[in-house]
């Protein structure tokens, strides 16, 4: 697979001033990216100082006035993006942009519309965390599979990677995470050739700086009940 600026990276980033330097070196590092589009949240911590003292004119810098939700600064990352492939990248260092390549095959080689990065069919390295949100997730995948007909191993996870021409014709609502399952949902609709890719992760605790917690369980299903077109058509 020959090597190609062909990606876009967009990074919805809120109070992560000690990853978001690091974070954005290894993705300029990658000779995938052709752009890297980080939409601050709201941060009150200097990251936004951080991502301004990156020098490299790949870096587009979007400000949020407030904090608004992963899905809010996602969507106004979509909006910006430009190039071929589009993927989602976190601000924090669990997820590895030495990794795109793997992501992006099924992509450049014309297969796939949409990949998934997936933690749980990789024998790809995992720093052992928390056994409830294991659970917590595969319970939503599940769920979300019933509802969408698809059989994904990790709904939840971070890198999705999109055909720019796929993801614009998603009408994304949703203001926090749970932009994830109502992803998933909108691009089952599409018909869109979705592929799973195996992933390495390098978790974080709640000390380190995780943000996701048990209500964003409940709000993300909600969110697989209302994408769905099973919902769609009795709401009718």
């Amino acid at each position: 697979m020959a090597e190609s600026k062909c990606l876009s990276v967009v990074v919805p980033c809120y109070n992560e001033a000690g990853t978001v330097k690091e974070l954005l070196a290894r993705v300029l590092e990658s000779p995938w990216v052709a752009e890297v589009v980080v939409v601050d949240d709201g941060s009150t911590d200097g990251t936004l100082d951080e991502v301004r003292s990156v020098g490299d004119p790949r870096l587009k810098v979007v400000e949020q006035v407030r904090n608004m939700g992963k899905g809010a600064a996602l969507r106004r990352g979509f909006a910006e993006a430009t190039s071929n492939f589009v993927v989602v990248q976190d601000a924090d260092l669990e997820y590895d942009p030495g990794e795109y390549g793997r992501l992006l095959e099924p992509l450049v080689s014309g297969e796939a519309d949409v990949v998934f990065g997936s933690r749980f069919m990789s024998d790809r390295p995992h720093r052992v965390l928390y056994f409830w949100h294991s659970v917590g997730n595969k319970v939503l995948t599940t769920l979300s599979n019933a509802f969408t007909n698809l059989n994904l191993t990790d709904m939840e996870t971070c890198y999705k990677v999109f055909r720019r021409e796929v993801l614009q014709t998603l009408d994304l609502r949703e203001d926090r995470f749970g932009i994830e399952p109502e992803i998933t949902a909108k691009v089952a609709r599409t018909g869109a050739r979705i592929y799973e890719v195996g992933i390495s992760y390098s978790g974080r605790t709640y000390a380190e700086g995780k943000k996701i917690g048990w209500r964003d369980g409940f709000q993300a299903l909600r969110c697989i009940v209302t994408y769905s077109p099973i919902w769609e058509k009795l709401s009718k």
